[in-house]
């Protein structure tokens, strides 16, 4: 009589290997459970994605939670700037505000991004109610 083991050890494995295929076939990390280098890649890529008018909600489904985040009320309204990492300045182990790329955000829609416009939203007039 034969063991049935080797069948059962070989349909064990097999059913392992097609479920480790689908898992790398259809699972996509979320931007949190990436590494530094691989957000910042993945950052750099969705920012080709990004448009002028998009809202808040939708940029951050976009490109996840923000590395830094800074608002304030202006005569014009108010405004929220969201940091995400893009460009490594030195390595060590730290996200800093120079090593990312500033979104300006007005009454929750996108308007600008870039270290320019990042300067402009520093000088706007802060109003204090």
């Amino acid at each position: 009589m034969k063991s049935k083991a080797p069948m059962i050890i070989g349909g064990i494995f097999v059913s392992y290997l097609a479920f480790v295929a689908i898992i790398m076939t259809f699972y996509e990390p979320t931007p949190e459970d990436m590494d530094w280098d691989d957000r910042q890649s993945y950052n750099q890529g969705k920012l080709s994605e990004i448009t002028l008018g998009q809202s808040i909600q939708d940029v951050r489904l976009l490109l996840g939670n923000a590395d830094f985040s800074e608002a304030k009320t202006t005569s014009d309204g108010p405004m929220q700037v969201l940091f995400y990492r893009t460009h490594r300045q030195k390595s060590d182990g730290k996200t800093t505000k120079d090593e990312c790329t500033p979104l300006v955000f007005k009454d929750n829609q996108l308007i600008a991004w870039g270290e320019d416009t990042y300067q402009q939203y520093l000088t706007a007039n802060i109003v204090i109610q």
